[in-house]
Protein backbone atom coordinates (compact mmCIF):
# COMPACT_ATOMS: atom_id res chain seq x y z
CA UNK A 1 0.00 0.00 0.00
CA UNK A 2 1.26 3.46 -0.94
CA UNK A 3 0.34 6.81 0.60
CA UNK A 4 -1.98 7.69 -2.30
CA UNK A 5 -3.81 4.38 -1.89
CA UNK A 6 -4.32 5.02 1.83
CA UNK A 7 -5.53 8.57 1.16
CA UNK A 8 -7.99 7.26 -1.40
CA UNK A 9 -9.25 4.65 1.06
CA UNK A 10 -9.69 7.34 3.73
CA UNK A 11 -11.61 9.55 1.31
CA UNK A 12 -13.91 6.67 0.36
CA UNK A 13 -14.70 5.96 4.02
CA UNK A 14 -15.40 9.64 4.73
CA UNK A 15 -17.67 9.88 1.68
CA UNK A 16 -19.61 6.80 2.81
CA UNK A 17 -19.99 8.18 6.32
CA UNK A 18 -21.11 11.56 4.98
CA UNK A 19 -24.24 9.93 3.57
CA UNK A 20 -25.52 9.76 7.16
CA UNK A 21 -26.95 13.06 8.40
CA UNK A 22 -26.43 12.50 12.12
CA UNK A 23 -23.88 10.54 14.10
CA UNK A 24 -24.74 9.72 17.70
CA UNK A 25 -21.59 8.94 19.65
CA UNK A 26 -21.84 7.24 23.02
CA UNK A 27 -18.78 7.27 25.26
CA UNK A 28 -17.80 3.65 25.87
CA UNK A 29 -14.63 4.25 27.88
CA UNK A 30 -14.40 2.53 31.25
CA UNK A 31 -15.58 5.52 33.30
CA UNK A 32 -18.78 6.03 31.31
CA UNK A 33 -19.39 2.28 31.05
CA UNK A 34 -19.32 2.12 34.85
CA UNK A 35 -22.12 4.71 34.82
CA UNK A 36 -24.26 2.70 32.42
CA UNK A 37 -23.31 3.95 28.95
CA UNK A 38 -23.66 0.43 27.54
CA UNK A 39 -27.38 0.47 28.30
CA UNK A 40 -27.65 3.97 26.78
CA UNK A 41 -25.99 2.72 23.59
CA UNK A 42 -28.41 -0.22 23.40
CA UNK A 43 -31.42 2.05 23.93
CA UNK A 44 -30.33 4.46 21.20
CA UNK A 45 -29.64 1.66 18.74
CA UNK A 46 -33.01 0.12 19.50
CA UNK A 47 -34.68 3.42 18.61
CA UNK A 48 -33.01 3.74 15.21
CA UNK A 49 -34.33 1.85 12.20
CA UNK A 50 -31.81 -0.78 11.03
CA UNK A 51 -31.24 0.70 7.57
CA UNK A 52 -31.70 4.35 8.52
CA UNK A 53 -29.67 6.75 6.38
CA UNK A 54 -30.39 9.72 8.65
CA UNK A 55 -28.74 8.47 11.81
CA UNK A 56 -25.89 6.21 12.89
CA UNK A 57 -25.26 5.23 16.52
CA UNK A 58 -21.76 4.16 17.55
CA UNK A 59 -19.61 3.72 20.64
CA UNK A 60 -16.56 5.94 20.93
CA UNK A 61 -13.68 6.51 23.33
CA UNK A 62 -13.26 8.91 26.23
CA UNK A 63 -14.71 12.41 25.78
CA UNK A 64 -12.83 13.70 28.79
CA UNK A 65 -15.46 14.97 31.22
CA UNK A 66 -15.73 11.73 33.19
CA UNK A 67 -17.65 13.30 36.09
CA UNK A 68 -20.58 13.98 33.74
CA UNK A 69 -20.94 10.48 32.28
CA UNK A 70 -22.59 8.81 30.55
CA UNK A 71 -21.83 11.29 27.76
CA UNK A 72 -23.54 11.29 24.36
CA UNK A 73 -22.54 13.55 21.45
CA UNK A 74 -24.67 14.30 18.41
CA UNK A 75 -22.61 15.44 15.44
CA UNK A 76 -22.28 15.46 11.71
CA UNK A 77 -19.89 12.73 10.49
CA UNK A 78 -16.32 13.95 10.81
CA UNK A 79 -17.09 16.71 13.30
CA UNK A 80 -14.80 17.09 16.29
CA UNK A 81 -16.00 16.76 19.87
CA UNK A 82 -16.07 20.55 20.32
CA UNK A 83 -18.28 20.92 17.24
CA UNK A 84 -20.84 18.41 18.51
CA UNK A 85 -23.98 18.78 20.62
CA UNK A 86 -23.05 17.10 23.88
CA UNK A 87 -25.37 15.59 26.48
CA UNK A 88 -24.38 14.62 30.03
CA UNK A 89 -25.71 12.21 32.69
CA UNK A 90 -27.71 10.41 30.01
CA UNK A 91 -29.87 7.42 30.95
CA UNK A 92 -31.54 4.84 28.68
CA UNK A 93 -34.83 6.63 29.30
CA UNK A 94 -33.41 9.72 27.57
CA UNK A 95 -32.86 7.88 24.26
CA UNK A 96 -36.26 8.75 22.70
CA UNK A 97 -35.84 12.45 23.50
CA UNK A 98 -32.36 12.52 21.95
CA UNK A 99 -33.60 10.81 18.79
CA UNK A 100 -36.63 13.10 18.55
CA UNK A 101 -34.38 16.15 18.89
CA UNK A 102 -32.22 15.30 15.86
CA UNK A 103 -32.17 18.19 13.40
CA UNK A 104 -33.82 20.65 15.78
CA UNK A 105 -32.11 24.00 16.38
CA UNK A 106 -31.97 23.81 20.17
CA UNK A 107 -30.54 21.05 22.37
CA UNK A 108 -32.37 19.26 25.17
CA UNK A 109 -31.74 21.79 27.93
CA UNK A 110 -31.85 19.43 30.91
CA UNK A 111 -29.14 17.21 29.37
CA UNK A 112 -27.10 19.78 27.50
CA UNK A 113 -23.37 20.02 28.27
CA UNK A 114 -21.98 23.06 26.40
CA UNK A 115 -18.76 22.37 24.52
CA UNK A 116 -17.86 26.07 24.53
CA UNK A 117 -17.02 25.89 28.25
CA UNK A 118 -13.32 26.15 29.25
CA UNK A 119 -13.03 22.44 30.03
CA UNK A 120 -13.18 21.83 26.27
CA UNK A 121 -12.03 25.10 24.68
CA UNK A 122 -8.94 25.58 26.87
CA UNK A 123 -7.44 22.26 25.84
CA UNK A 124 -5.03 21.58 22.97
CA UNK A 125 -5.59 17.99 21.91
CA UNK A 126 -2.88 16.10 20.02
CA UNK A 127 -2.78 12.70 21.71
CA UNK A 128 -6.53 12.93 22.34
CA UNK A 129 -7.43 14.60 19.02
CA UNK A 130 -9.69 11.74 17.91
CA UNK A 131 -10.71 10.46 21.32
CA UNK A 132 -14.48 10.64 21.64
CA UNK A 133 -14.85 10.91 17.86
CA UNK A 134 -13.87 7.51 16.47
CA UNK A 135 -14.96 4.00 17.31
CA UNK A 136 -11.85 2.39 18.85
CA UNK A 137 -12.90 -1.00 17.44
CA UNK A 138 -13.16 0.34 13.88
CA UNK A 139 -10.09 0.37 11.64
CA UNK A 140 -12.12 2.33 9.07
CA UNK A 141 -12.72 5.10 11.59
CA UNK A 142 -8.98 5.27 12.33
CA UNK A 143 -8.05 5.39 8.65
CA UNK A 144 -10.68 8.07 7.95
CA UNK A 145 -8.94 10.48 10.34
CA UNK A 146 -5.47 9.76 8.97
CA UNK A 147 -4.55 6.61 10.85
CA UNK A 148 -1.41 4.84 9.56
CA UNK A 149 -0.69 7.61 7.01
CA UNK A 150 2.33 8.71 9.06
CA UNK A 151 3.62 5.13 9.11
CA UNK A 152 3.27 4.70 5.35
CA UNK A 153 4.84 8.14 4.82
CA UNK A 154 7.81 7.20 7.02
CA UNK A 155 8.30 3.81 5.35
CA UNK A 156 8.05 5.05 1.76
CA UNK A 157 9.45 8.58 1.89
CA UNK A 158 11.79 8.89 4.89
CA UNK A 159 14.92 7.09 6.00
CA UNK A 160 15.16 5.83 9.60
CA UNK A 161 17.63 8.63 10.29
CA UNK A 162 15.19 11.24 8.99
CA UNK A 163 12.46 9.91 11.26
CA UNK A 164 14.77 10.14 14.29
CA UNK A 165 15.75 13.65 13.21
CA UNK A 166 12.10 14.77 13.26
CA UNK A 167 11.56 13.26 16.71
CA UNK A 168 14.71 14.96 17.97
CA UNK A 169 13.67 18.31 16.44
CA UNK A 170 10.26 18.02 18.13
CA UNK A 171 11.85 18.10 21.59
CA UNK A 172 9.53 15.33 22.73
CA UNK A 173 10.50 13.94 26.14
CA UNK A 174 9.31 10.65 27.59
CA UNK A 175 5.83 11.04 29.03
CA UNK A 176 6.18 8.17 31.50
CA UNK A 177 7.67 10.35 34.22
CA UNK A 178 11.41 10.44 33.60
CA UNK A 179 11.28 13.06 30.86
CA UNK A 180 14.27 11.62 28.97
CA UNK A 181 14.64 13.10 25.44
CA UNK A 182 12.87 10.68 23.10
CA UNK A 183 15.04 11.43 20.05
CA UNK A 184 18.22 10.77 22.04
CA UNK A 185 16.88 7.45 23.31
CA UNK A 186 15.85 6.40 19.79
CA UNK A 187 19.22 7.35 18.28
CA UNK A 188 21.05 5.36 20.98
CA UNK A 189 19.06 2.20 20.19
CA UNK A 190 19.47 2.78 16.44
CA UNK A 191 23.27 2.84 16.80
CA UNK A 192 23.42 -0.44 18.70
CA UNK A 193 24.66 -3.43 16.66
CA UNK A 194 22.92 -6.79 16.48
CA UNK A 195 20.31 -8.57 14.39
CA UNK A 196 17.52 -8.35 16.99
CA UNK A 197 16.06 -5.26 18.64
CA UNK A 198 12.82 -4.78 20.53
CA UNK A 199 10.21 -2.07 21.07
CA UNK A 200 8.33 -2.03 24.38
CA UNK A 201 5.28 0.08 25.17
CA UNK A 202 5.03 0.58 28.92
CA UNK A 203 1.29 0.62 29.68
CA UNK A 204 1.75 -0.43 33.31
CA UNK A 205 -0.02 2.59 34.76
CA UNK A 206 -0.07 2.09 38.52
CA UNK A 207 -0.28 5.55 40.10
CA UNK A 208 -3.39 6.10 42.26
CA UNK A 209 -5.63 8.59 40.47
CA UNK A 210 -3.98 8.12 37.07
CA UNK A 211 -5.91 6.84 34.06
CA UNK A 212 -4.30 8.59 31.07
CA UNK A 213 -2.76 5.53 29.38
CA UNK A 214 -5.85 3.45 29.99
CA UNK A 215 -8.04 6.06 28.31
CA UNK A 216 -5.74 6.40 25.29
CA UNK A 217 -5.65 2.63 24.75
CA UNK A 218 -9.42 2.41 25.16
CA UNK A 219 -10.07 5.34 22.82
CA UNK A 220 -7.47 5.26 20.03
CA UNK A 221 -5.41 2.04 20.12
CA UNK A 222 -4.36 2.32 16.47
CA UNK A 223 -2.53 5.58 17.29
CA UNK A 224 -0.30 3.72 19.75
CA UNK A 225 0.30 0.80 17.36
CA UNK A 226 1.27 3.25 14.60
CA UNK A 227 3.71 5.02 16.92
CA UNK A 228 5.34 1.74 17.90
CA UNK A 229 5.70 0.70 14.25
CA UNK A 230 7.31 4.03 13.31
CA UNK A 231 9.72 3.66 16.24
CA UNK A 232 10.58 0.12 15.15
CA UNK A 233 11.39 1.33 11.63
CA UNK A 234 13.53 4.16 13.00
CA UNK A 235 15.68 2.02 15.31
CA UNK A 236 15.72 -1.22 13.31
CA UNK A 237 13.46 -3.39 15.49
CA UNK A 238 11.25 -6.19 14.27
CA UNK A 239 9.37 -7.19 17.43
CA UNK A 240 7.31 -5.21 19.90
CA UNK A 241 5.56 -5.81 23.19
CA UNK A 242 2.83 -3.86 24.93
CA UNK A 243 3.07 -4.47 28.68
CA UNK A 244 -0.37 -3.63 30.07
CA UNK A 245 -1.83 -4.46 33.45
CA UNK A 246 -4.56 -7.10 33.52
CA UNK A 247 -6.76 -4.74 35.57
CA UNK A 248 -7.46 -2.90 32.28
CA UNK A 249 -9.63 -5.53 30.55
CA UNK A 250 -11.31 -3.04 28.21
CA UNK A 251 -7.97 -1.61 27.08
CA UNK A 252 -6.63 -5.14 26.59
CA UNK A 253 -9.68 -6.14 24.55
CA UNK A 254 -9.53 -3.10 22.27
CA UNK A 255 -5.77 -3.29 21.81
CA UNK A 256 -6.01 -7.00 20.96
CA UNK A 257 -8.72 -6.18 18.43
CA UNK A 258 -6.69 -3.34 16.94
CA UNK A 259 -3.52 -5.44 16.58
CA UNK A 260 -5.48 -8.16 14.80
CA UNK A 261 -7.12 -5.71 12.38
CA UNK A 262 -3.90 -3.82 11.73
CA UNK A 263 -2.16 -7.07 10.85
CA UNK A 264 -4.99 -8.15 8.57
CA UNK A 265 -4.82 -4.78 6.78
CA UNK A 266 -1.06 -5.01 6.31
CA UNK A 267 0.02 -2.36 8.83
CA UNK A 268 1.70 -5.04 10.94
CA UNK A 269 3.42 -8.24 9.85
CA UNK A 270 5.75 -8.83 6.91
CA UNK A 271 6.69 -6.29 4.21
CA UNK A 272 4.51 -3.48 5.52
CA UNK A 273 3.43 -1.02 2.79
CA UNK A 274 5.23 -3.17 0.20
CA UNK A 275 8.60 -2.43 1.79
CA UNK A 276 11.21 -4.68 3.38
CA UNK A 277 10.16 -3.57 6.86
CA UNK A 278 8.45 -6.17 9.06
CA UNK A 279 7.12 -5.69 12.57
CA UNK A 280 5.01 -7.77 14.97
CA UNK A 281 3.40 -6.77 18.27
CA UNK A 282 2.43 -8.99 21.20
CA UNK A 283 0.62 -8.18 24.43
CA UNK A 284 2.00 -9.10 27.83
CA UNK A 285 -0.33 -8.78 30.80
CA UNK A 286 1.07 -7.59 34.12
CA UNK A 287 -0.29 -8.68 37.47
CA UNK A 288 -0.54 -5.14 38.79
CA UNK A 289 2.78 -4.73 40.58
CA UNK A 290 3.63 -1.02 40.76
CA UNK A 291 7.34 -1.78 40.57
CA UNK A 292 6.86 -3.24 37.08
CA UNK A 293 6.45 0.30 35.81
CA UNK A 294 10.25 0.51 36.28
CA UNK A 295 11.78 -0.49 32.97
CA UNK A 296 14.16 -3.23 34.13
CA UNK A 297 11.45 -4.85 36.30
CA UNK A 298 9.06 -4.61 33.36
CA UNK A 299 11.49 -6.39 31.06
CA UNK A 300 12.03 -9.14 33.63
CA UNK A 301 8.26 -9.66 33.78
CA UNK A 302 7.97 -9.82 29.97
CA UNK A 303 10.65 -12.52 29.99
CA UNK A 304 8.64 -14.56 32.48
CA UNK A 305 10.80 -13.71 35.47
CA UNK A 306 9.85 -12.11 38.75
CA UNK A 307 9.26 -8.40 38.24
CA UNK A 308 12.25 -6.93 40.07
CA UNK A 309 14.61 -4.15 39.00
CA UNK A 310 18.30 -4.63 38.33
CA UNK A 311 21.19 -2.18 38.57
CA UNK A 312 21.91 0.04 35.56
CA UNK A 313 24.10 0.18 33.48
CA UNK A 314 23.71 -1.62 31.23
CA UNK A 315 20.66 0.34 30.14
CA UNK A 316 17.88 -1.24 28.07
CA UNK A 317 19.10 0.60 24.97
CA UNK A 318 22.29 -1.50 25.20
CA UNK A 319 21.07 -4.75 26.78
CA UNK A 320 17.35 -5.06 27.32
CA UNK A 321 14.99 -7.94 26.54
CA UNK A 322 16.98 -11.16 26.30
CA UNK A 323 20.15 -9.08 26.23
CA UNK A 324 19.18 -7.25 23.02
CA UNK A 325 18.93 -3.47 22.47
CA UNK A 326 15.44 -2.41 23.57
CA UNK A 327 13.52 0.85 23.20
CA UNK A 328 11.01 1.50 25.98
CA UNK A 329 8.49 4.36 25.86
CA UNK A 330 5.08 4.75 27.45
CA UNK A 331 1.64 4.93 25.81
CA UNK A 332 1.43 8.73 25.59
CA UNK A 333 4.93 9.02 24.11
CA UNK A 334 4.07 6.60 21.31
CA UNK A 335 0.72 8.35 20.76
CA UNK A 336 2.64 11.57 19.96
CA UNK A 337 4.79 9.98 17.25
CA UNK A 338 2.35 9.85 14.30
CA UNK A 339 1.35 13.54 14.46
CA UNK A 340 5.02 14.58 14.77
CA UNK A 341 5.93 12.58 11.66
CA UNK A 342 2.83 13.88 9.88
CA UNK A 343 3.24 17.58 10.78
CA UNK A 344 6.98 17.79 11.38
CA UNK A 345 9.12 18.15 14.47
CA UNK A 346 9.17 21.96 14.29
CA UNK A 347 5.37 22.05 14.54
CA UNK A 348 5.45 20.13 17.81
CA UNK A 349 8.39 22.12 19.15
CA UNK A 350 6.43 25.35 18.69
CA UNK A 351 4.17 24.24 21.55
CA UNK A 352 5.14 24.26 25.21
CA UNK A 353 8.21 25.75 26.86
CA UNK A 354 11.93 25.86 26.08
CA UNK A 355 12.68 22.65 27.97
CA UNK A 356 9.29 20.93 27.77
CA UNK A 357 7.80 20.80 24.29
CA UNK A 358 4.34 19.82 23.11
CA UNK A 359 1.32 18.98 25.21
CA UNK A 360 0.68 16.78 28.24
CA UNK A 361 -2.31 14.61 29.10
CA UNK A 362 -3.44 14.81 32.73
CA UNK A 363 -5.98 12.88 34.76
CA UNK A 364 -7.79 15.39 36.98
CA UNK A 365 -9.03 13.74 40.16
CA UNK A 366 -9.78 14.50 43.78
CA UNK A 367 -11.88 17.36 45.15
CA UNK A 368 -12.56 19.19 41.89
CA UNK A 369 -15.70 19.96 39.88
CA UNK A 370 -14.59 18.55 36.52
CA UNK A 371 -12.83 15.25 37.05
CA UNK A 372 -11.61 13.65 33.89
CA UNK A 373 -9.00 13.61 31.16
CA UNK A 374 -7.45 16.79 29.73
CA UNK A 375 -4.61 17.73 27.39
CA UNK A 376 -2.89 21.10 27.63
CA UNK A 377 0.31 22.69 26.30
CA UNK A 378 3.36 22.30 28.50
CA UNK A 379 3.82 25.46 30.55
CA UNK A 380 0.13 25.89 31.34
CA UNK A 381 -0.22 27.26 34.87
CA UNK A 382 -1.51 24.94 37.57
CA UNK A 383 -4.10 27.54 38.58
CA UNK A 384 -5.46 27.60 35.03
CA UNK A 385 -5.76 23.81 34.96
CA UNK A 386 -7.49 23.62 38.35
CA UNK A 387 -9.62 26.74 38.47
CA UNK A 388 -10.51 27.26 34.80
CA UNK A 389 -10.43 23.84 33.13
CA UNK A 390 -11.19 21.84 36.27
CA UNK A 391 -13.83 24.25 37.54
CA UNK A 392 -12.24 24.66 40.97
CA UNK A 393 -13.31 23.13 44.27
CA UNK A 394 -16.99 22.12 44.57
CA UNK A 395 -19.03 24.67 46.49
CA UNK A 396 -16.48 27.42 45.96
CA UNK A 397 -13.95 26.00 48.42
CA UNK A 398 -10.22 26.76 48.43
CA UNK A 399 -7.48 24.58 47.00
CA UNK A 400 -5.05 23.46 49.68
CA UNK A 401 -2.64 21.40 47.61
CA UNK A 402 -2.20 19.50 44.37
CA UNK A 403 -0.45 16.13 44.25
CA UNK A 404 1.40 15.47 40.99
CA UNK A 405 3.41 12.42 40.02
CA UNK A 406 1.50 9.94 42.19
CA UNK A 407 3.41 8.16 44.98
CA UNK A 408 6.66 9.30 43.36
CA UNK A 409 5.65 12.95 43.33
CA UNK A 410 4.91 15.64 45.86
CA UNK A 411 2.29 18.07 47.10
CA UNK A 412 2.25 21.61 45.73
CA UNK A 413 0.61 24.20 48.04
CA UNK A 414 -1.88 26.85 46.98
CA UNK A 415 0.83 29.54 47.12
CA UNK A 416 2.58 27.94 44.12
CA UNK A 417 -0.42 27.41 41.84
CA UNK A 418 0.90 30.03 39.42
CA UNK A 419 3.73 27.63 38.58
CA UNK A 420 3.84 26.53 34.92
CA UNK A 421 3.49 22.79 34.48
CA UNK A 422 6.75 21.62 32.95
CA UNK A 423 9.50 19.21 33.97
CA UNK A 424 11.91 21.76 35.42
CA UNK A 425 9.39 23.93 37.28
CA UNK A 426 7.81 20.97 39.05
CA UNK A 427 11.23 19.59 39.97
CA UNK A 428 12.04 22.91 41.58
CA UNK A 429 8.98 22.54 43.82
CA UNK A 430 10.09 19.11 45.04
CA UNK A 431 7.77 17.06 42.88
CA UNK A 432 7.67 15.51 39.40
CA UNK A 433 5.26 15.46 36.50
CA UNK A 434 5.14 11.68 36.53
CA UNK A 435 2.86 10.10 33.98
CA UNK A 436 0.19 12.77 34.49
CA UNK A 437 -1.89 12.08 37.58
CA UNK A 438 -3.10 15.28 39.27
CA UNK A 439 -5.02 14.98 42.55
CA UNK A 440 -6.59 18.15 43.92
CA UNK A 441 -7.16 18.56 47.67
CA UNK A 442 -9.17 21.15 49.59
CA UNK A 443 -8.71 22.61 53.08
CA UNK A 444 -10.19 19.51 54.74
CA UNK A 445 -7.26 17.32 53.70
CA UNK A 446 -4.63 16.42 56.29
CA UNK A 447 -1.21 16.49 54.67
CA UNK A 448 0.19 14.10 57.26
CA UNK A 449 -2.50 11.61 56.28
CA UNK A 450 -1.75 12.19 52.59
CA UNK A 451 1.94 11.43 53.14
CA UNK A 452 1.05 8.38 55.22
CA UNK A 453 -1.27 7.06 52.49
CA UNK A 454 1.35 7.32 49.75
CA UNK A 455 4.03 5.82 51.98
CA UNK A 456 1.76 2.86 52.74
CA UNK A 457 1.29 2.41 49.00
CA UNK A 458 5.06 2.40 48.37
CA UNK A 459 5.67 0.09 51.33
CA UNK A 460 3.11 -2.39 50.04
CA UNK A 461 4.36 -2.21 46.45
CA UNK A 462 8.07 -2.53 47.26
CA UNK A 463 9.48 -5.66 45.63
CA UNK A 464 11.83 -6.14 48.60
CA UNK A 465 14.98 -6.63 46.57
CA UNK A 466 16.96 -3.81 48.19
CA UNK A 467 17.13 -3.15 51.93
CA UNK A 468 16.68 0.65 51.87
CA UNK A 469 13.32 0.39 50.13
CA UNK A 470 12.14 -2.82 51.79
CA UNK A 471 12.79 -1.76 55.38
CA UNK A 472 13.04 1.99 54.94
CA UNK A 473 9.47 2.40 53.69
CA UNK A 474 8.23 0.27 56.59
CA UNK A 475 10.09 2.40 59.13
CA UNK A 476 8.93 5.66 57.54
CA UNK A 477 5.34 4.43 57.49
CA UNK A 478 5.56 3.42 61.17
CA UNK A 479 6.85 6.89 62.08
CA UNK A 480 4.07 8.53 60.08
CA UNK A 481 1.53 6.38 61.89
CA UNK A 482 2.89 7.57 65.25
CA UNK A 483 2.91 11.21 64.15
CA UNK A 484 -0.66 10.95 62.84
CA UNK A 485 -1.76 9.44 66.15
CA UNK A 486 0.00 12.24 68.13
CA UNK A 487 2.35 9.71 69.74
CA UNK A 488 5.69 10.93 68.34
CA UNK A 489 8.15 13.56 69.46
CA UNK A 490 10.61 15.85 67.71
CA UNK A 491 13.33 13.21 67.72
CA UNK A 492 11.09 10.91 65.68
CA UNK A 493 10.28 13.69 63.21
CA UNK A 494 14.01 14.26 62.77
CA UNK A 495 14.51 10.52 62.29
CA UNK A 496 11.78 10.53 59.61
CA UNK A 497 13.61 13.24 57.69
CA UNK A 498 16.91 11.39 58.00
CA UNK A 499 15.33 8.17 56.75
CA UNK A 500 13.87 10.01 53.76
CA UNK A 501 17.34 11.14 52.73
CA UNK A 502 18.86 7.67 53.17
CA UNK A 503 16.14 5.82 51.25
CA UNK A 504 16.22 8.43 48.49
CA UNK A 505 19.98 8.16 48.06
CA UNK A 506 20.51 4.41 48.40
CA UNK A 507 17.50 2.58 46.90
CA UNK A 508 18.04 0.49 43.80
CA UNK A 509 15.24 1.80 41.59
CA UNK A 510 12.88 4.71 41.11
CA UNK A 511 10.25 3.31 43.46
CA UNK A 512 12.46 3.60 46.52
CA UNK A 513 14.32 6.67 45.31
CA UNK A 514 11.10 8.67 44.97
CA UNK A 515 9.03 7.10 47.79
CA UNK A 516 10.09 9.88 50.24
CA UNK A 517 8.91 12.67 47.91
CA UNK A 518 5.38 13.05 49.35
CA UNK A 519 6.84 13.18 52.88
CA UNK A 520 9.56 15.67 51.98
CA UNK A 521 7.21 17.94 50.05
CA UNK A 522 4.57 18.00 52.81
CA UNK A 523 7.30 18.67 55.38
CA UNK A 524 8.59 21.48 53.19
CA UNK A 525 5.25 23.24 52.78
CA UNK A 526 3.09 21.96 55.66
CA UNK A 527 5.56 21.38 58.49
CA UNK A 528 3.17 23.03 60.95
CA UNK A 529 0.72 20.14 60.47
CA UNK A 530 3.42 17.68 61.54
CA UNK A 531 4.58 19.78 64.47
CA UNK A 532 1.03 20.33 65.73
CA UNK A 533 0.78 16.57 66.34
CA UNK A 534 4.05 16.14 68.21
CA UNK A 535 3.89 15.37 71.94
CA UNK A 536 6.93 17.49 72.90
Amino acid sequence: MHLDDLAEQAATIRARDAETAHEIRVCMAASCQSSGSGQVLDALRAGVEPQSSSCRVKGVGCMGLCSAGPLVAVAAPGDTLNASRLYRDVTPADAPAILDNLGKPDPIERLHCPTDQPFFTAQHRIVLEHSGQIDPDSLDDAIAVGGYSALVHALTELTPGEVIREITTSGLRGRGGGGYPTGLKWSTVAKMPGPQKYIVCNADEGDPGAFMDRAVLESDPHRVIEGMAIAAYAVGASKGYVYVRAEYPLAVERLTNAIRKAKRAGFLGSQIADTQFSFEIELRLGAGAFVCGEETALMASIQGLRGQPRPRPPYPAEAGLWGCPTLINNVETFANIAPIVREGGAWFAALGTEGSKGTKVFALAGTIVNTGLIEVPMGTRLAHIIEVIGGGIPGGGRVKAVQTGGPSGGCIPRAHLDTPVDYDSLKGLGTIMGSGGMIVMDERSSMVDVARYFMEFCMTESCGKCVPCRTGTQQMHALLERIAAAEAGRAELALLEELCEVVQATSLCGLGQTAPNPVLSTLRYFRDEYESRLVD
